[in-house]
């Protein structure tokens, strides 16, 4: 395993309104899933040969010594920019260390993957689920098997990261899907979106947060301009009416909203993100205002 230099770890966020994070660590850096529509390719995050996978060195120590020497504790988010439940995270167990260390310090998580290998740390999470806030989202974009494995050729199939989504929910971790991106042309059906909505119901989801588009600027829009058009000529051409902006939206992403906003009604699902982040913690406010 090779490692990258770090000084710190975790990170106090200023904004705590994407899924009501305090704090964001890293131990990664790159990913080996190969989504075609990453945005990390993009030239502001300086990273190059992004689908290769590095630790950072000392992590988890850095990690012990600025979660001993907080002042507060909160909620410390990982997913942001590297998967923590990569191929490699099976043999060194990184994660699994660190969310033993906020179990230990007082700390609740919040984990973005689209690895289903975060079902091997249930154990931990429901002990950190005791104290305080726990909330997994795993990415699907689709629910078909052979558009995933094309979109993101590197992740566990949706299907597999479905299955992960109903063990997490049975075993009383507060887990749901992140439906983002979706691409325009290639995943906005509408019968699609009723589809997926269904099986996220089906195992368990007590949430989904879409985002109907998908982003497209320098590098991140050339990678996958050129995987489009590989797979079709028809779709490409209708991707280059899009400008080089941050934010390309389905053509239909009204229509979208409306049929999602719909079935999620149907299914009793969160899908706004400040229900979310209340039904996640409320609970552990609730004890704190108990206690004092």
């Amino acid at each position: 395993m090779e490692e990258t230099q770090a000084r710190h770890i975790l990170y106090r966020k200023k904004d705590t309104g994407w899924f009501g994070s305090d704090y964001n660590f890293n131990l990664y850096r790159g990913c080996p899933h190969g989504c075609i529509y990453c945005d990390s390719r993009s030239q502001c995050y300086g990273i190059t040969d992004f689908s290769k996978v590095r630790v950072k060195k000392d992590a988890l120590s850095i990690l012990h010594t600025e979660l001993r020497s907080c002042r507060k504790t909160g909620v410390a988010a990982t997913g942001s920019m590297s998967d923590p439940y990569n191929p490699m995270e099976r043999q060194y167990e990184f994660t699994r260390s660190a969310l033993k260390l906020l179990d230990t310090y007082g700390f609740g998580t919040a984990i973005a993957t689209k690895g289903s290998l975060v079902t091997r740390d249930i154990d931990v999470l429901s002990s950190i689920q005791s104290h305080s806030p726990v909330i997994v989202k795993i990415t699907v974009t689709t629910p078909h098997d052979e558009l995933s494995r094309w979109i993101e050729p590197g992740a566990p199939s949706s299907s597999q990261r479905l299955e992960a989504l109903h063990t997490l929910s049975k075993a009383g971790i507060f887990a749901g899907v992140l439906l983002m991106p979706v691409l325009p042309f290639l995943e906005d059906r509408e019968e699609d979106i009723k589809m997926l909505v269904k099986l996220c119901a089906e195992k368990g989801a007590k949430f989904i947060y879409p985002y109907f588009g998908v982003t497209l600027r320098d590098r991140q829009r050339e990678h996958f301009l050129a995987k489009v058009r590989e797979y079709s000529q028809d779709i490409w051409k209708q991707y280059l009416d899009y400008e080089e902006d941050y934010s390309c939206l389905c053509p239909n992403h009204r229509t979208l909203w409306a049929v999602f906003e719909q079935e999620c009604r149907k299914y009793g699902i969160l899908w706004k993100m400040k229900d979310i982040i209340q039904a996640y913690q409320k609970p552990y406010e609730m004890q704190q205002l108990s206690l004092l």
